[in-house]
């Protein structure tokens, strides 16, 4: 059975990207970095078999790193606009705008480039109603949904900060849901996290670009 596997994504435009990783990163390199991301990212999902994979995209690909690049591979796949006020919003709505109907939705980020198609493959064949990745840092970096209209209970629930994770499962668990539990998981926030990551998937272009900053 098909299932809808949907990518947040931003493009990585020198001076608005992965911020945080700088210093020791210039602004150049932190997009750099944040572009590898997407694209091994985006080489997984499309190498997951059954997955529709569906990009909702926010920013200016004509500025960003590698944005030719990012911009070939996209059209190997679905993308729709970013739409809504807050990142909790913007993940509502693309719940509601990727998947067809009857189609369940496997939510990932770009910031996650260790994930592969066996972990992606995984996560959208488990037999819960949903599944929340956790992230190391107290957010989550997947989340799994039968029924994508569950995701309205993301609205109000505050995003980027240490406590996410808890605050998405008590708010999956108002509506009735108990997610399963996946895989923790490494996000990229600091360049102590890329340098990690990097060390988990030292193969792909995130690892590449990592190595350039000293």
């Amino acid at each position: 059975m098909t299932f809808c596997l949907l990518i947040v994504a931003k493009a990585p435009v020198p001076g608005f990207a992965k911020t945080r990783l700088c210093p020791p990163a210039t602004p150049e390199q932190a997009a750099e970095i944040a572009a590898a991301s997407l694209l091994d990212t985006l080489e997984a999902a499309l190498l997951t078999p059954e997955a529709r994979v569906v990009v909702a995209m926010t920013g200016e690909l004509g500025r960003a790193a590698r944005g030719s690049e990012i911009a070939a591979v996209l059209r190997k796949t679905e993308v729709i606009p970013q739409r809504g006020e807050g990142f909790d919003m913007r993940l509502v709505n693309a719940h509601a705008d990727a998947p067809r109907p009857g189609e369940p939705v496997l939510q990932i980020g770009m910031d996650t480039p260790q994930v592969t198609p066996a972990l992606l493959t995984e996560a959208a064949n488990r037999p819960e109603d949903s599944v929340l990745g956790p992230a190391e840092d107290g957010g989550w970096w997947a989340l799994g949904l039968k029924d994508p209209l569950h995701a309205k209970a993301l609205a109000g629930v505050p995003m980027s900060r240490d406590d996410t994770g808890l605050q998405t499962v008590r708010a999956l668990a108002d509506i009735g849901l108990r997610p399963g539990s996946l895989p923790t998981l490494s996000d990229v926030d600091t360049m102590a996290d890329a340098r990690r990551v990097a060390v988990a998937a030292p193969r792909g272009r995130f690892a590449r670009a990592v190595a350039e900053v000293r």
